[in-house]
């Protein structure tokens, strides 16, 4: 079990991954050695993460989540296969942690009197600046 939080914990087996050709440095060994790794991880045939923490993934994940629910990261930023292997974990964790916070709910608070004076005062100052900006008319010379 791969630990996110105090709550929450994935299986291991619930994560596929495979090995690619990774562009990038390397010098000969780019050609030869598939130092690139790319994570699957089927969040919504996850029996560990419930509805409301799969919408907040959904949101948060943005490209990296298909249709059907299936986080895909590739990491290719290190020359070696372990480095990649533990920087795409180490993603896929950290973007599980942003989505089992869960954000405050916004209040809805009035403006203060002073605020809607200062407001409409700055809306004067304003008009008045661009009705100077206007050609003086003939009966006003």
């Amino acid at each position: 079990m791969i630990q996110i939080s105090e709550r929450l914990a994935i299986g291991e087996e619930e994560i596929e991954e495979s090995f690619l050709l990774a562009g990038g440095p390397g010098g000969q060994n780019v050609n030869k050695v598939a130092s690139a790794v790319q994570l699957r991880f089927d969040a919504k045939g996850s029996p560990n993460l419930d509805e409301a923490l799969l919408s907040r993934l959904f949101a948060i994940a943005g490209r990296r989540m298909t249709r059907a629910g299936l986080i895909v990261i590739t990491a290719r930023r290190f020359r070696t296969q372990q480095a990649n292997r533990r920087d795409a974990f180490e993603r896929l964790i950290d973007l599980l942690r942003r989505a089992e916070r869960v954000p405050q709910a916004r209040l809805a608070t009035r403006p203060s009197a002073a605020s809607r004076l200062r407001r409409r005062r700055a809306k004067a100052a304003r008009a008045q600046t661009k009705r100077l900006r206007h050609p003086v008319a003939e009966s006003e010379k």
